[in-house]
């Protein structure tokens, strides 16, 4: 199998802090700088899986950069360069506790709790006799707390602000954000024959200036359903063709996992792993519309990661 990176230990010069989250290594210089490594971990109901998928950091990383340059015209965002395949380096900006979710359609979570009878969601009326995969009249931004540990949890835009997690005017400001970049996703990707059908944008301040934050349009941050055939699946009540991650959470939960407490990981064979992996370059190709590229895979992974983001930050320093 490829070279997997599922872990980093660096330590960079003037590093200030580092923090391993569920996908991303990120390393804090001179407490200005932000290096976000895209390992090969996956996670799904908010467990890190044993195995880590070929390639995956690098489709991440490259989507996410992609969207970022794409939309830079638009929105503010932390990227100033990416040294290597699977880094981004940018400015250190202080994070919102709320992760913006806006949905185009009604599906995954949000179709659950409306089968179960809910008509609001994050403090937002839903029509009735609305079926699942059904498009929303207009988008629906559904927010949630950002969690150190355990479940993030849904909010309502009354309650955020009441609670002083974010100013009024910067959660209006983050809202105006979240939908011209939902708008300008869903454009791109009609281009490409997909859906756009709901997406997570994070914010940080820098500067007393709303900042887009972190990874945007990537497998793991949103869904996407072709749109060829979308319409002819709905109306028969059939699921829709998905290039998301969804198919990872099918296959756990087939296998009788959905994070629970009691419950195992079924085996992560090497097929398993390189077949995810061929569904995340497929996305990558798909969305971007250009031919994935394979990096080196007779180095050193690792250190070739190493090596690239101390140039890097050699070159921020001049």
């Amino acid at each position: 199998m490829s070279q997997t990176v599922t872990n980093t230990d660096f330590n960079f010069q003037g590093q200030t802090s580092v923090y391993h989250g569920k996908v991303r290594d990120v390393y804090t210089i001179n407490d200005d700088i932000m290096v976000m490594i895209a390992t090969d971990r996956i996670s799904a109901f908010d467990v890190i899986l044993p195995k880590g998928i070929p390639f995956k950091g690098q489709v991440l990383n490259q989507i996410a950069g992609y969207f970022l340059d794409a939309t830079a015209d638009i929105v503010p965002n932390w990227k100033i360069e990416s040294p290597d395949p699977m880094v981004t380096v940018g400015y250190k900006c202080e994070g919102f506790r709320v992760e913006m979710i806006i949905r185009g359609y009604l599906t995954g979570s949000a179709w659950r709790e409306y089968k179960a009878g809910a008509r609001e969601l994050c403090g937002v009326k839903l029509p009735e006799g609305m079926k699942e995969n059904e498009k929303f009249p207009q988008p629906v931004i559904t927010p949630t707390t950002k969690a150190d540990a355990g479940h993030d949890e849904n909010i309502s835009r009354e309650e955020i602000i009441a609670r002083g997690i974010v100013s009024k005017e910067d959660y209006e400001t983050m809202e105006a954000y979240t939908r011209a970049l939902y708008e300008r996703g869903s454009k791109m990707a009609a281009e490409k024959g997909l859906i756009l059908v709901d997406t997570k944008y994070e914010f940080g301040k820098r500067d007393g200036k709303v900042i887009l934050i972190d990874e945007i349009h990537t497998p793991d941050s949103s869904r996407y359903f072709y749109a060829d055939g979308y319409q002819e699946r709905f109306e028969k009540g059939e699921p829709q063709r998905q290039l998301s991650k969804e198919f990872v959470r099918q296959w756990l939960i087939e296998n009788g996992f959905m994070g629970q407490e009691g419950q195992t990981v079924p085996e992560m064979t090497e097929e398993f792993c390189k077949s995810v992996s061929e569904r995340y370059i497929e996305l990558y190709e798909h969305i971007t519309g250009k031919k994935f590229v394979y990096s080196d895979d007779n180095v050193n992974v690792a250190e070739r990661i190493k090596e690239n983001i101390e140039k890097c930050l050699v070159r921020l320093k001049k």
